[in-house]
């Protein structure tokens, strides 16, 4: 072999990471069946009806106890995403400090990016609204779809005290954008969770996981309460792949979610002109 051919790799310390997508969706569920689930177990919920509440006359009898009916739903743990990836040994003695961690990084990049288009596309399909497909032109025509969709979510019995969320795609939010309040300077909590303003009190998210039906874009509004969700990794196992001399690490992430109050989310099913 020549000399004039071997050209010897720098490794940098600098390491590039992939842009991630906008991860919002799963920030926003309902986290309290999360202890009670793991892989290929089902969490069933109970959600309570209202009583009927009644005028009492003093002196009178009151009614008989009603039975106040409920409605049940059971929340799967039927997703599963899983990676492996190796770095051989050679190149291993030659990295500098930084690629396991940038690896790690791009893992949790991935696996929440899956999860958010999960939440997404369960929350399009499963909301208890949503309209006939829209063609947004300008802001004024987003801002009336937009106000009627809260009115929807109102008239549901959902107030402006509740924790609402809307989720705007990118070309949806640069129309719409003008329309919202902008975060007080102290709100960086809410900054570092991606919420760009308010409108109508609820937060204001962008997104590029919004599902898309072909044609449509679903621009969601729901409460925290709508969607139920749990997740967590199942399995991470280091190990020696038989060919090679590669160490790799496999891990496998389960996962699952469910619209427990459909009439908590609604859907504005749109497109640009």
């Amino acid at each position: 072999m020549s000399y004039a051919n071997f050209k010897p790799v720098v490794w940098s310390k600098y390491i590039q990471l992939e842009l991630p997508k906008f991860t919002v969706f799963k920030q926003d569920c309902d986290y309290k069946f999360e202890g009670e689930a793991g892989q290929g177990k089902r969490v069933k919920i109970q959600n309570s009806g209202r009583p009927t509440i009644k005028k009492y006359v003093p002196g009178k009898d009151i009614d008989a106890p009603e039975n106040v009916d409920g409605t049940s739903a059971y929340l799967d743990i039927d997703q599963f995403d899983y990676f492996n990836y190796g770095i051989d040994n050679i190149d291993k003695a030659q990295a500098q400090e930084g690629v396991m961690e940038a690896l790690q990084t791009e893992t949790t990049r991935a696996l929440a990016e899956q999860e958010d288009i999960f939440c997404a596309t369960q929350m399009a399909k499963n909301a208890g609204y949503k309209t006939a497909s829209k063609t947004i032109s300008n802001a004024e025509t987003a801002k009336k779809e937009v106000d009627a969709l809260f009115v929807k979510l109102w008239n549901n019995g959902v107030s402006t005290k509740d924790d609402v969320t809307m989720y705007l795609t990118p070309w949806f939010y640069m129309l719409f954008q003008n329309k919202l309040i902008e975060l007080k300077t102290n709100n960086d909590d809410l900054i570092a969770k991606g919420v760009l303003g308010l409108y109508n009190n609820a937060k204001i998210k962008m997104t590029n996981n919004a599902y898309n039906d072909g044609t449509d874009d679903y621009i969601i509004l729901k409460t925290s309460k709508a969607f139920a969700y749990c997740n967590g990794i199942d399995k991470l196992k280091p190990y020696e792949p038989e060919k090679g001399f590669s160490e790799a690490i496999k891990g496998l992430n389960a996962y699952g979610g469910k619209m427990v109050r459909p009439k908590e989310c609604a859907v504005l099913r749109c497109h640009a002109a």
